[in-house]
């Protein structure tokens, strides 16, 4: 009922948000008489505030066209690579004017980004594709909004979202590097360990882990005590929600992502309370530039999605609650996850030092689940002063991080 509610409410909004849009617009328009009438730019700051905080937030584009490689501006194109009914494997092609084959030492290293299907799109892992396309031929799951995959196509657990990664892997090998940001590290890490348990000839080259939960009783932050603090049962009667009927995935049983978001906004609220009354400010002051930072940031941010139920609450159970993978007790479909298998495969993790989604140590513990590879094989970096986003996204992320991501694959490849 909860989300037939929040789509009502979305439905009368929406007037009140479209008027707000056009009367800032009236009142800063050059072109407008009104832009010239006394406190005009406080009053267009005002009813774009209210325009923002009230409309709905749709996925955002990656809207990378054109990258920097060497001296040479090359234009990119976004292809679905393979697509499957709840993600779509996208790469980004290069598109150049030079005829010439590149030998095999010349050739790009390829990389599979695997984003996390946990509230946002995969679009706010932007700045990550944008850094690496310079140098690497790069691929990245899109998932898709559970509210929009029709319920003919089944369900989606957790087992399929590993199944997924396996299938993208062997699509793309050989000499493939992944790189999992946040959640997808546990289904990744399990993916790559049946795949050595099975000694698949498919397996990557290395494997890239960023802020995951490996093991969340370590350094433990809100997000794991929420998970932990509950029942299980309190997330299947409390936060599961049937799609109402406007959408295509109609009757499908999913944790919205409008109750993901209002989580993620209650974590800091004073934060997003301060940072709405700064944008005013700049608006009223004239900075542009400030504002449009702002624009971009929430833009992304405020677009979330809807995850199927039986994925979110086997995730609960089998990560945050019994702790399957660091116990290793972790079975998928029979067989037990095993990352002591792993034995070719280069690991490299990376977490932020003020990290309050996956605290630090979380992801580090995959070091000591992968016994068996090599020392000369590993590496881990914990970023100084960087908190969950800023290390795939951000200054830190372009200027430190990936270039040590890069060096990693570079020497494992």
């Amino acid at each position: 009922m909860l989300y037939q509610i929040h789509e009502l409410n979305r439905s009368f909004l929406t007037p009140l948000t479209n008027w707000a849009e056009a009367t800032s617009k009236l009142f800063a328009n050059p072109v407008s008489p009104l832009a010239y009438s006394p406190y005009s730019q406080r009053i267009a700051a005002a009813y774009e505030l209210l325009y923002r905080l009230g409309k709905d937030y749709e996925k955002p584009a990656f809207d990378i066209r054109f990258v920097k490689v060497k001296d040479k501006t090359v234009e990119i194109v976004e292809e679905v690579s393979l697509a499957k009914p709840f993600c779509d494997l996208i790469h980004f092609k290069k598109v150049t004017s030079d005829s010439t084959k590149k030998t095999k030492a010349d050739a790009e290293k390829r990389i599979l980004i695997v984003a996390p299907l946990s509230g946002h799109h995969a679009t706010l892992l932007r700045d990550t594709v944008k850094s690496l396309l310079p140098t690497h031929d790069v691929y990245i799951t899109d998932w898709r909004d559970a509210r929009m995959v029709p319920l003919s196509e089944g369900p989606f657990h957790l087992h399929d979202y590993i199944y997924y990664v396996q299938e993208f892997i062997r699509h793309l090998a050989p000499d493939l590097h992944v790189i999992s940001v946040c959640q997808p590290t546990v289904p990744v890490l399990a993916a790559i360990s049946l795949m050595a348990s099975d000694n698949d000839p498919a397996l990557p080259k290395s494997m890239t882990m960023m802020g995951g939960p490996i093991d969340p009783r370590k350094s433990p932050t809100q997000v794991n005590a929420l998970a932990t603090e509950k029942k299980f049962s309190w997330f299947e009667n409390s936060v599961i929600y049937n799609v109402p009927a406007n959408y295509p995935g109609f009757g499908r049983k999913v944790y919205p992502g409008f109750l993901q978001h209002a989580g993620f906004v209650a974590m800091n609220p004073d934060r997003h309370a301060q940072s709405h009354w700064d944008f005013y400010q700049h608006l009223i002051q004239g900075d542009d530039e400030s504002a449009e930072q702002h624009r971009k940031f929430y833009d992304e941010y405020n677009a979330v999605l809807d995850l199927p139920a039986e994925y979110y609450l086997e995730t609960i159970k089998t990560v945050f609650q019994e702790f399957r993978l660091p116990k290793g007790t972790w079975e998928v479909q029979g067989k037990l996850v095993r990352p002591q298998d792993i034995k070719t495969v280069a690991l490299f993790t990376v977490e932020g030092e003020l990290d309050d989604i996956s605290g630090p140590g979380q992801t580090q513990a995959a070091h000591d689940l992968c016994c068996n590879i090599p020392q000369s094989m590993k590496q881990d970096y914990v970023a100084p002063g960087a908190g969950h986003y800023g290390i795939f996204s951000g200054r830190r992320w372009r200027e430190i991080i990936c270039p040590k991501v890069v060096a990693f694959i570079d020497a494992n490849s």
